[in-house]
């Protein structure tokens, strides 16, 4: 049995900053992002075709799709980021040889939840493949090719931020600067401070997932104006970033509620439809029932709201939100980026066949992954 390649990378939380990693906003003034990994995860799973065909599967969403292995025959998949990951990594890493896989997906998270689910899949996926293929590739080096996949090859609408958390994993502190540099800071962060903060956070599910393009491309097109109520509003953005971090470094949670209050208002001044009637009364039963500060995580007109609160408070907060009809629970960090593994079973049987091959137990050892992968194929 051949071996079957399994990763995940996590969703994120944006603390403050979000739309400063937008471009033209980025390139021009320098994009400042604060954001946390949290125990919802992308995964990737890629294994072998026994029928010459490659299979794109995403039992979350109820898709399968089967196609010939072979130039443009994917390019109308409604799998699009499997089919673009796929292409990608063959062209490039690959010699341009199309293997036939399985690869199958899965996300803790519905499309357009506002936590960064599609390019957490994307990472996920591009970490597979650096694995099945034995790719030397980074952090810096996975986040940049999940970028280019889904912003240049896909075209889809969205800043960077996303997919440098899902690669770096943890409380980082990301900066967006000219020529696409980007510098992603781990903050040091005691774990006192983390689990006050871990336990004063609240997120409810609005119900509504929502496609992010529209309201991107409007904060794009306002963010080019010179002096526009949205130009100013990122500019409070980024500094908000700037301030919540060295808030969180000194553990002023009350501090930081402060911020995530004047951030909000900050980013309903970059777009219409950040916020809707729902989001709303959502934030009116929240800051009723203990909050002290709320957001949308995201683009905004839907997905997860975040809230700030005391401790003590939380869960009387939870319930006045369930009650409400929205999911609300609590949340938990996470410090490990996208990591990736072979399936314990195949690397078992893997092992077998390499020290019966040997013949030496004792002096056996492992050999590396080969990119040509005439044993993946062939066992």
């Amino acid at each position: 049995m051949s071996q079957t390649i399994r990763a995940r990378a996590p969703l994120r939380l944006g603390l403050a900053g979000g739309g400063t990693d937008l471009s033209p906003y980025c390139d021009q003034f320098g994009g400042a992002v604060l954001n946390i990994t949290i125990d919802r995860y992308a995964y990737a799973f890629i294994e072998p075709s026994a029928d010459g065909q490659v299979h794109f599967v995403a039992p979350d969403i109820s898709v399968t799709e089967s196609f010939a292995c072979a130039a443009d025959a994917t390019n109308n998949a409604r799998l699009s980021i499997h089919a673009a990951v796929w292409r990608r990594m063959m062209h490039e890493f690959n010699g341009g040889q199309l293997l036939p896989l399985r690869i199958t997906t899965c996300v803790d998270a519905p499309p357009g939840s506002g936590l960064g689910s599609s390019s957490a899949l994307v990472v996920a996926l591009v970490e597979a493949f650096r694995n099945l293929l034995g790719l030397p590739l980074g952090l810096y080096d996975v986040s940049r090719l999940a970028f280019e996949i889904e912003r240049i090859d896909l075209g889809l609408a969205g800043g960077k931020q996303d997919q440098y958390a899902a690669a770096f994993g943890g409380a980082n502190f990301i900066e967006f600067l000219a020529n696409d540099r980007v510098i992603v800071n781990p903050l040091r962060v005691s774990q006192g401070v983390m689990h006050e903060l871990e336990s004063s956070l609240v997120t409810c599910f609005t119900g509504v997932s929502r496609s992010s393009e529209i309201i991107i491309q409007e904060q794009q097109a306002r963010m080019a104006v010179p002096a526009s109520d949205a130009l100013e509003g990122l500019h409070q953005l980024k500094t908000d970033a700037l301030e919540m971090k060295q808030a969180l470094l000194r553990g002023e949670i009350d501090h930081m509620a402060e911020i995530l209050k004047r951030s909000w208002n900050a980013k309903k001044r970059t777009a219409a439809g950040i916020s809707t009637p729902l989001i709303d009364l959502l934030h009116g039963v929240a800051m009723a029932h203990g909050a002290l500060a709320g957001k949308v995580s995201g683009a905004g007109g839907g997905g997860f709201f975040m809230f700030l609160v005391q401790p003590h408070e939380r869960v009387g907060l939870i319930r006045a939100l369930k009650q409400g009809g929205v999911v609300a629970e609590a949340v938990h960090f996470t410090s490990q980026g996208a990591e990736s593994w072979v399936a314990p079973e195949a690397a078992r049987q893997r092992a077998s066949r390499e020290k019966f091959s040997l013949g030496a137990v004792d002096s056996w050892q492992p050999r590396p992954a080969s990119p040509a992968m005439e044993g993946y194929l062939h066992g």
